[in-house]
């Protein structure tokens, strides 16, 4: 392949309709429509919707203008994106104030994770898998073949056929002072770090996750940004 960095405008003309993208969201947002690539997005309500047993917590997708109104700890993220850093908050007075009421945020009782793994998802299976971090801190490895987060991974996809787009990232962990495995958050994949996964295996998710308009699958289409 022919791989180009790219810092921003102007974009090389003969990569319109040709090209496809990996890079932070502000960047893909800029350029995406002049290069004619279809970004897929994970749906903003995907831990909403899944049931107890596959997230271990109670999370809720809520405007910012709710959130501020949180008066226990909360671990609030952006619901697409990376607006302002996801973290437990101690109330909702210490959330960002320069963001609209009408901003969507996940809001989730807080828990914590002893690992954390990324899984990369395409045509509903887990394509690659790494660790990622121990205990809130980045701490990458491969993980075997038989590891548990793959099983998990993969009961998650099942659960959720259909209502992924074809190329996408889920993160799992299991919470500490457990053996219970559960969905940290879902993430685009053309906007993921590999960690310690398989490049060639992320690559083939990444390809798919932000290509060519023309090359979409019509199952994709309900998750193009």
């Amino acid at each position: 392949m022919d791989v180009r960095t790219l810092s921003g405008h102007p974009i090389p003309a003969e990569l319109k309709g040709r090209a496809h993208l990996y890079g932070g969201e502000r960047f893909a947002e800029a350029v995406a429509s002049v290069l004619d690539v279809v970004l897929l997005d994970p749906p903003l309500d995907l831990l909403v919707a899944l049931p107890d047993y596959f997230t271990g917590r109670r999370v809720e997708l809520i405007t910012l203008e709710e959130a501020r109104r949180h008066a226990e700890p909360r671990f609030v993220k952006p619901a697409s994106g990376k607006a302002f850093p996801a973290k437990v908050r101690p109330d909702g007075l210490s959330l960002p104030s320069h963001l609209p009421d009408g901003f969507l945020v996940l809001s989730a009782e807080p828990v914590v994770f002893a690992e954390e793994y990324r899984l990369h998802i395409l045509d509903g299976e887990v394509r690659a898998a790494s660790r990622y971090a121990v205990f809130g801190t980045l701490d990458s490895a491969p993980l075997p073949p038989m590891h548990a987060a793959l099983g998990f991974g993969a009961e998650v996809v099942d659960h959720l056929a259909g209502r992924l787009p074809s190329a996408v990232v889920v993160d799992v962990g299991i919470i500490a002072g457990s053996d219970r495995f559960a969905v940290v958050e879902s993430n685009e994949a053309w906007f993921s770090n590999a960690y310690a996964s398989d490049v060639e295996r992320v690559l083939d998710v990444v390809l798919r996750a932000a290509g060519p308009a023309h090359e979409m699958r019509s199952k994709d289409r309900p998750f193009a940004r």
